[in-house]
């Protein structure tokens, strides 16, 4: 059986105003009604494998598994990164934590972005067992994707001498081209888009890692020598892995290696890099437009609609991408939404957070969406999930006052337990060690309206977290 890595850091920032660092694209629903991370997962449903490892941000785990969670997906484990250092050192930890799992076998990696999106999943299943053939011949395998038009925004792989077993020797690695380069790229048939999906034994990317960058491989053993378990999550040494390089696998590896394969791929992919990659893999209407949410147009061609709480409508509009969000609209050419990192540097250097985080935000307990704030009050919508509950915590500068809309309320305040049902309120005092628990079995639904001279989230002192948060 195969062991699938699954790669899921990274923000998506070309994906603005939807994805966002708090909550980037692999958690979100761009294709059909499941994420891209659970389309990455499900999609390998049909071959022999482990139940998958995932590699994410530790800010990011809670939404790793509570989506595994609802999809019925069983994990081999989530490996927390403390900090982002590119795919290199995260498929090293995968390696280490992979084998460590069975010390006499040496697993198979079939490493995948968790973002991608993949159309045809049979002729994508005939790559993988294509490749384990290689793999098992000690490769490091490399999946090509057979292009379509001469692209300037991917890296791309020549492909040598045929390999018995398929696939070929990769003749070498290209950075991003000019369009001149990449038709004649194109012309050759002798080149492919680097996917940046892989499959090799885990023994044999660990010794080429050694080899060509043995500082990397040396943090990711000090890193992976004293892992931490809680529950599914596996926690590396921080202080090792802070000091570990970023580089990417490419750079690390495979563009060293003299044991690099490439299998072809021509399965409808796409790394949903842009919006006008999301509108060229989605399906269109008679005139070219893709929409989602509330909208109506007019007169309109070839463009991209996104509506999350609002009616978006267009008149006499062609290649256009507009995406509405509850705090930001992005109106785009279609042909310019790479600029759109523009904005969001721009955001950042505005001191803003609209790159950061949505209006609506997500907790392991559930959600919250921030309605309305002033000078000194802040009012928020708290959706929390059965059997789930927010930290004992207390706060400094501000009060609270919880209106229950839906469901029922297990409020602790200092030492005076009550249950406060639809209708009731109750207030917190400034300075009261207070808790809130839905015990019901249906979603608790809670107005809650701050007052106080300082309302941010950082005016908090927890004493006690069940989801282990400081």
């Amino acid at each position: 059986m195969i062991q699938p890595v699954i790669i899921a850091g990274g923000v998506g920032s070309r994906l603005w105003p939807l994805s966002r660092e708090q909550y980037p694209k692999q958690f979100l629903s761009l294709l059909n009604d499941r994420s891209l991370l659970v389309n990455t997962i499900t999609r390998l449903d049909d071959i022999n494998h482990r139940p998958p490892v995932i590699v994410c941000n530790n800010e990011h785990r809670f939404l790793v598994a509570e989506q595994l969670r609802e999809s019925k997906i069983d994990v081999g484990g989530i490996i927390l990164e403390p900090v982002g250092r590119n795919t290199a050192p995260a498929v090293a930890l995968s390696a280490l934590y992979s084998a460590a799992q069975d010390e006499e076998d040496d697993p198979i990696l079939l490493v995948l972005a968790a973002d991608h999106a993949i159309r045809d999943v049979e002729h994508f299943c005939l790559s993988i067992n294509q490749a384990i053939k290689l793999a098992e011949q000690g490769y490091l395998v490399t999946f090509g994707i057979v292009p379509t038009h001469p692209e300037t925004g991917y890296g791309y792989i020549q492909a040598g001498e045929s390999l018995a077993t398929g696939g070929h020797k990769v003749a070498g690695f290209k950075e991003k081209p000019d369009f001149a380069t990449a038709e004649q790229y194109l012309a050759s048939q002798k080149y492919l888009w680097n996917s940046g999906m892989f499959m090799f034994r885990a023994s044999v990317y660990l010794e080429e890692l050694k080899h060509h960058r043995p500082e990397i491989y040396n943090s990711c053993i000090n890193a992976f020598s004293s892992i931490e378990h809680d529950l599914d999550f596996v926690r590396v040494n921080i202080e090792s892995f802070v000091e570990c390089q970023s580089e990417s696998i490419d750079y690390a590896v495979m563009e060293k290696t003299d044991r690099a394969a490439v299998v072809a791929l021509d399965a409808g992919w796409s790394d949903v890099g842009s919006w006008s990659s999301l509108w060229d893999i989605s399906d269109k209407d008679k005139h070219g437009n893709v929409y989602r949410g509330d909208v109506i147009t007019h007169n309109t061609e070839n463009s991209y609609f996104y509506s999350e709480s609002a009616l978006v409508t267009s008149i006499g509009l062609d290649n256009v991408i507009v995406v509405q969000t509850k705090d930001a609209v992005l109106v785009a050419d279609r042909h310019a939404v790479q600029d759109v990192k523009h904005i969001v540097e721009s955001i950042k250097h505005a001191g803003r957070l609209e790159h950061h985080s949505h209006r609506e935000v997500y907790r392991p307990w559930g959600k919250y969406d921030s309605i309305d704030c002033g000078e000194r009050y802040q009012v928020k919508h708290l959706t929390v999930k059965p059997g789930e509950g927010i930290s004992v915590q207390m706060h400094h500068h501000r009060a609270e006052h919880w209106i229950v809309v839906s469901g029922t309320a297990r409020v602790t305040i200092n030492d005076n337990i009550q249950l406060v049902s639809e209708n009731e309120s109750i207030y917190i005092p400034v300075g009261a060690k207070h808790s809130l628990e839905n015990p019901g079995k249906i979603p608790l639904d809670i107005i809650e309206v701050r007052s106080g001279a300082y309302l941010e989230d950082d005016d908090i002192v927890r004493f006690a977290d069940r989801y282990g948060r400081s």
